[in-house]
């Protein structure tokens, strides 16, 4: 059975040590990043060897594919994406244009991305964008409404489940008021309670039926003033209860800055806190193992929510390459 973790690895193929990790722990799945990405051939055959070694129904291979600066798999041999300014741009002249090529945008992404075996996109972005948001979120943003995030947002989850892959919402409770960068310290969002309500949870209130979710590595003071959403019980109880997100829940990466202490540490307060995956990314093996170490088996409403996720999944294909590729083309042009 799974276990409560997701991994990387280091490079184009597996070597002998990942492979005996993989066999042995039983990840939920493995994150691939550029460095992981070469081209088409190559991809489709470390998702089935990787597939293969887990060896269980949730074996899962993620990506973030968003559009714009994060995107791993990049021309020429697969498409440029647009960024959610993009299509936060459009909404000004007819939203429902702009949200019909979001979603037609994401039904070409799904399409790229299962092809090459890849079962899970980090996205859509919720975010809100505020006047003082760090670059890190930046043009990768809906929109500095809820409104329009949460209805722009929708449509890249919709597409991406309508394209056979799952979608991640993040970074749940808000990101978007942040003025420093995650990846490197940890950032502390002093809104009051009603502020935080009006905007930023929103967007994700509205989209709590997406079947997957990342936390945000964020102390929002209004809700527990030290620690931050990942490894707050408090914060996650409000994302399960008010927010009402019932998806499988994974934390943002552990081997980020803004978190401190050992890896032990970091994913045995993740998962008491109640996210039900631990998301390390960077591949490297000493931290596998210790974040592997401290994981449990997925069991109980984790594994109920993995079980959900997957039927979420359609049983009919999604329209055509060329089709798709000539609504987009009719609906971004000038």
């Amino acid at each position: 059975m799974a276990k409560s973790f997701i991994c990387g690895v280091e490079g184009l193929t597996l070597n002998d040590a990942e492979r005996e990790f993989l066999t042995k722990e039983k990840p939920y799945g493995v994150i691939l990043f550029a460095r992981n990405i070469d081209n088409p051939e190559q991809v489709r055959a470390l998702n089935a060897e990787i597939k293969s070694l887990l060896d269980h129904p949730y074996a899962s291979i993620l990506i973030d594919q968003e559009g714009g600066r994060v995107a791993r798999m990049r021309p020429p041999h697969w498409r440029a994406y647009p960024t959610g300014k993009y299509f936060a741009d459009m909404v000004k002249d007819d939203p429902e244009r702009a949200r019909q090529a979001v979603l037609v945008n994401a039904l070409l992404i799904a399409e790229e991305l299962r092809a090459v075996g890849i079962t899970t996109d980090c996205a859509p972005l919720a975010d809100v964008l505020a006047p003082e948001c760090h670059d890190v979120i930046g043009d990768r943003a809906f929109g500095d409404t809820p409104e329009q995030v949460a209805f722009l947002a929708s449509a890249q989850a919709d597409g991406l489940l309508a394209g056979g892959i799952l979608p991640v919402l993040k970074h749940i409770p808000g990101h978007g008021r942040a003025t420093s960068d995650s990846h490197h310290e940890l950032p502390t969002v002093t809104a009051p309670m009603k502020e935080l309500e009006a905007c930023d949870f929103l967007p994700f209130r509205a989209l709590r039926a997406i079947p997957l979710g990342m936390t945000a590595h964020i102390v929002y003071t209004a809700l527990d003033p030290v620690n931050c959403a990942t490894t707050s019980s408090t914060v996650l109880n409000f994302i399960r209860s008010d927010i009402g997100f019932d998806g499988l829940l994974m934390s943002d990466d552990l081997s980020m800055k803004a978190l401190g202490g050992s890896y032990e540490e970091r994913t045995e307060k993740t998962l008491a806190a109640g996210c039900d995956l631990a998301l390390h990314c960077n591949g490297r093996m000493d931290e596998m193992t210790a974040v592997a170490a401290h994981s449990i088996r997925l069991d109980g409403d984790a594994l109920r929510r993995a079980q959900n996720a997957l039927l979420r999944l359609p049983v009919m294909a999604a329209p055509a390459e060329e089709t798709l590729l000539a609504e987009w083309h009719a609906l971004t042009a000038a």
